[in-house]
């Protein structure tokens, strides 16, 4: 018997990724363990993505629907998406294979708030789940199971599932046992209950995840590393965005509007968010907590320093570095860490509760303060919302940050008219760009453009917003948040048709 596998009923299950695959037949949804690359299937997906292969060849349909808690690795999106083997997909993806074939229209794809998955498969809103795939550090002798390096919707996928293939992945470390709290407490209306956190460091739940052995239907070993992808170190640009970010939460401080030790952090994933958390190595606040998605070499390094005293999320999302780094001190990492289901990470109520300080990146963002996480051009999913949603609108500041342009300038981030809305206005506090920052609090639509224009809008562009916004304020139907329609997506059809945003000279 594996010494990761100690029960031995299941031990006698275990079987190879092929023929474990084998259990998936065409049509079925399959809900898939993984949250940023961290904690995902790798072996049986392959296999399926080969068995898919060999199906096509033969003339033969062979698709699955893929739930996942969000996006996963190349062994499991890519690997499906390669093989035309992926019919539907949610919540969240960020695989460059499946986001060509999303974009063709040869992949449906539904992108949902990440809180809002779990509760939706328990409401039966989005279908029967017919096998889970979910990766797990170990099996104990009473057949718990300890999580991996993403919790996500695994706990749901379990309970869900009619049949479930585990994979036990040697490469996990096996210190990871306690460091989950996995939260049971959860129910539909009109059964719901209060969830009981009041602090960031609180535990609720159980530290293993449980699973009817019936339902256990295969165990494949593994020893395969999660995708870990190097963050950029931080540029001029980054810089800047922390350093904007950073005195303002100083002055908050300052005015009594935030304490010394702020409010929990709540960070997107990208290399803005990551450096944004470094700056704050050398800032000035002490005794800080984290309530977010996903822990980031930021953390780790505001973790070394003392700055930040613990931190609570769903996953890891860690440069390889860090990721060699957690791995060979997580005893000492393990106290000061909590992994839960996403579900409770990114719940409406606690993020309200604890008054999270949200702080998250975009596409675009208009003059009115209206942004657009997910379409590139209106059209084209880039990855999706993720959990941004669940934290911008209800958090204590909402903080969105951009560099003001892209593709060299070709794009501004600050336009007319966002060409697809994720967060209205209504959601965003605090507009970010190395240029400068904008405090959106109490202002109407028209002060919020003539601040966001001043301040965060790249000189280059910053011209044309302003003549835009004077001849709207002065011909627009309505002077609320005056906007010309036949014009207001003008500069996206430009870019569709020269490559760049800016007016031809």
């Amino acid at each position: 018997m594996s010494e990761r596998i100690s029960d031995p009923r299941l031990a006698a299950r275990t079987m190879s990724a092929a023929d474990a695959a084998a259990l998936i037949e065409n049509g079925m949804t399959v809900g898939m363990s993984g949250f940023t690359g961290s904690g995902y299937p790798k072996a049986v997906p392959m296999a399926l993505a080969a068995r898919i292969e060999a199906e096509h060849a033969a003339g033969r349909p062979m698709r699955v629907r893929v739930w996942t808690g969000a996006s996963t690795g190349p062994e499991l999106d890519g690997a499906l998406a390669k093989a035309d083997g992926i019919e539907f997909r949610l919540p969240y993806n960020s695989d460059p294979i499946a986001r060509e074939r999303i974009n063709r229209g040869e992949m449906d794809y539904l992108d949902m708030h990440l809180s809002q998955v779990a509760p939706m498969a328990w409401q039966g809103f989005l279908g029967p789940l017919d096998v889970a795939v979910v990766e797990v550090t170990a099996i104990r002798p009473d057949g718990a199971l300890v999580p991996s390096s993403s919790v996500g919707n695994n706990k749901t996928w379990l309970d869900r599932a009619k049949k479930v293939i585990l994979e036990v992945n040697r490469w996990q470390n096996p210190a990871l046992e306690g460091m989950h709290d996995i939260y049971y407490g959860t129910a539909l209306p009109p059964h719901r209950v209060p969830i009981p956190i009041v602090r960031p460091d609180d535990r609720i739940g159980e530290p293993t995840l449980s699973c009817d052995p019936d339902k256990i239907v295969a165990i494949v070993e593994t020893d395969a590393s999660d995708r870990n992808l190097p963050f950029s170190p931080p540029d001029a640009t980054a810089h800047a965005i922390a350093g904007h970010l950073i005195e303002f939460l100083r002055h908050e401080v300052a005015l009594g509007r935030l304490p010394a030790s702020l409010l929990p952090l709540q960070s997107g994933v990208g290399n803005i968010a990551n450096a944004v958390l470094t700056g704050l190595v050398d800032g000035p606040f002490h005794d800080l907590t984290a309530y977010t998605e996903v822990i980031q070499d930021g953390m780790l390094d505001l973790l070394d320093a003392g700055r930040l005293r613990m931190a609570s999320a769903t996953a890891f999302s860690l440069s390889p570095e860090a990721a060699l780094r957690i791995n060979a001190e997580m005893d000492r990492y393990r106290s000061r860490m909590i992994l839960r289901p996403q579900e409770i990470s990114n719940h409406p109520e606690v993020i309200r509760r604890l008054g999270c300080i949200a702080m998250n990146g975009l596409i675009e963002a208009d003059i009115y303060g209206n942004v657009n996480s997910t379409c590139v051009m209106g059209s084209r999913i880039q990855n999706g919302i993720g959990g941004s949603g669940d934290f911008a609108r209800n958090a204590y500041v909402s903080v969105f940050m951009t560099p003001s342009t892209a593709k060299g300038g070709a794009i501004s981030a600050i336009v007319p008219q966002v060409a697809h809305v994720d967060h209205i206005l209504q959601d965003v506090a605090v507009l970010v760009t190395e240029q400068g920052l904008a405090d959106l609090r109490g202002l109407s639509p028209r002060q919020r453009a003539s601040l966001i224009i001043e301040r965060c809008a790249h000189p280059a562009y910053r011209d044309a917003l302003r003549d835009y916004f004077d001849r709207a304020s002065r011909t627009a139907y309505g002077r609320h948040a005056p906007s010309l329609p036949g014009e207001a997506l003008s500069w996206h059809q430009r870019y569709i048709e020269t490559g760049s945003m800016q007016p031809a000279l």
